[in-house]
């Protein structure tokens, strides 16, 4: 859109000069006189203060990526612990499975044991 607003304003100047004579046309150019660009000026304290930001910033992204690498080194140092603990965890769960059937059978032999005891009671 602003290539053709941009053509639009070129083709509106230069249709009025094709209109002109050729005296006039030189008469028009010497009574326009060329802009010149607009410069951009800064003062001392707002460049300190952009150059101040802009330190910050890097500051900021140099933290940042090392406060990543920290945490992407500490994943994978946890994901090798995962790894070599997970045949133990196996043994635990398997040797606590165990555990839990030798209980319930010792439980049921006292079950029976008292049962015994009762009926020699009565």
């Amino acid at each position: 859109m602003t290539e053709f607003a941009w053509d639009t304003a070129v083709n509106d100047d230069q249709s009025p000069e094709l209109e002109l004579e050729p005296q006039e046309h030189e008469e028009r150019q010497e009574q326009e006189e060329p802009e010149e660009p607009a410069t951009l000026t800064l003062s001392t304290n707002d460049f300190s203060a952009l150059e101040e930001r802009v330190l910050r910033t890097v500051e900021l992204v140099r933290r940042e990526r090392h406060a990543r690498a920290v945490a992407e080194e500490r994943a994978t140092r946890a994901e090798a612990q995962l790894r070599e603990q997970a045949p133990l965890v196996d043994q635990l769960e398997k040797e606590v499975s165990l555990l839990r059937a030798e209980r319930d059978h010792v439980r049921e032999r006292v079950e029976r044991l008292l049962a015994q005891l009762d009926a020699l009671e009565l």
